[in-house]
């Protein structure tokens, strides 16, 4: 087993300036973005893009990938796309006369899942096991999942037609939901300067390497956050619960994974200890794409739920 050096929090914001600057060299993305997307990775969670075609989101996966020197996987989700095209399959091996394990394009450590609301429950399913417990079973045979390991899911929140919504346990499993949204007008035509003969992703170097990476992540777990800290969070998502617009609130894996990316972030900042303002700027990304609305209401209005019980719950 590979040792992992120590990393403490001012190292682990260094590592993540260096990545969050090289990945601007290739992608025009916003700051809360980019933000969410070093969280989830040092949180070792899950990042779920919706937008539309076109802004970015195969740029940002592959560029951060290419940033932290990590084995790279796309999967284009299709509704014939099956579990096995995702986890592996054992195949046979005639001359041996015995199975052998073909892993599938999860065993990367960044793996872009390209429009995930395009392939059927029965394949998105296939992706629960190892986004939650980084490891996959097939066969009764356990095969454990690369780290670092980071899912980037994408869906176009416009284009419904033959599409399968996210279920509830799916949505879940994504620490962090983040719109790229368009760049502003000086950004896209200095892309289109930059982009016009080349891919700018191919020009970058790495800045750090994936044993850095994991220290990074077992620094962050070391975050110090008091019991104040953590009594603020459970009764953030206890108040989602109880807002008459949700029918189902904040899980207590949402506050799990809230907890997570705050040490997260506190460490991207270069301390040793998570403050109720990491819980604040975080709050919107983790928590408003787990609630399950009240029928008749806006699925807009998730984003005004998390605001309100920020303006509401006092921090302890």
């Amino acid at each position: 087993m590979a040792v992992i050096p120590e990393l403490d929090p001012t190292l682990v914001a260094q590592v993540g300036e260096r990545v969050r600057a090289n990945v601007r060299e290739a992608v025009k993305v916003g700051d809360s973005v980019l933000r969410d997307v070093l969280v989830a990775l040092i949180a070792e969670g899950h990042v779920l893009i919706e937008d539309y075609p076109g802004v970015g989101k195969t740029a940002l996966a592959r560029a951060l990938a290419r940033s932290v020197a990590a084995r790279y996987a796309r999967i284009q989700c299709t509704a014939d796309l099956l579990p096995a095209d995702v986890i592996g399959t054992n195949v046979f091996n005639q001359p041996e006369a015995r199975f052998e394990f073909h892993p599938g394009p999860v065993f990367a450590n960044v793996v872009l899942v390209d429009e995930v609301n395009r392939t059927t429950p029965k394949t998105q399913s296939g992706l629960l096991e190892c986004m939650q417990e980084g490891r996959v079973t097939i066969d009764g045979t356990t095969h454990e999942i690369a780290r670092p390991f980071i899912v980037l899911a994408t869906q176009n929140p416009a284009d419904l037609e033959g599409t399968y919504p996210l279920p509830e346990a799916q949505l879940d499993r994504f620490t962090v939901r983040v719109s790229l949204g368009y760049p502003s007008a000086t950004d896209e035509a200095e892309m289109l300067d930059q982009h016009a003969d080349r891919d700018r992703v191919l020009d970058l170097e790495p800045v750090t390497d994936i044993a850095t990476v994991r220290a990074a992540q077992a620094a962050a777990a070391a975050v110090h956050a008091s019991a104040p800290l953590r009594h603020y969070i459970v009764a953030l998502t206890a108040a989602t619960r109880a807002d008459p617009r949700v029918s189902l609130g904040a899980s207590p894996r949402a506050g799990l994974m809230l907890f997570r990316a705050a040490k997260a972030l506190a460490a991207l900042s270069g301390r040793d200890h998570a403050l109720p303002d990491d819980v604040q700027a975080l709050a919107p990304s983790v928590l408003a794409h787990r609630l399950l609305l009240a029928p008749g209401v806006s699925p807009e209005e998730a984003d005004s739920v998390v605001a309100d019980v920020l303006g509401r719950v006092p921090a302890l």
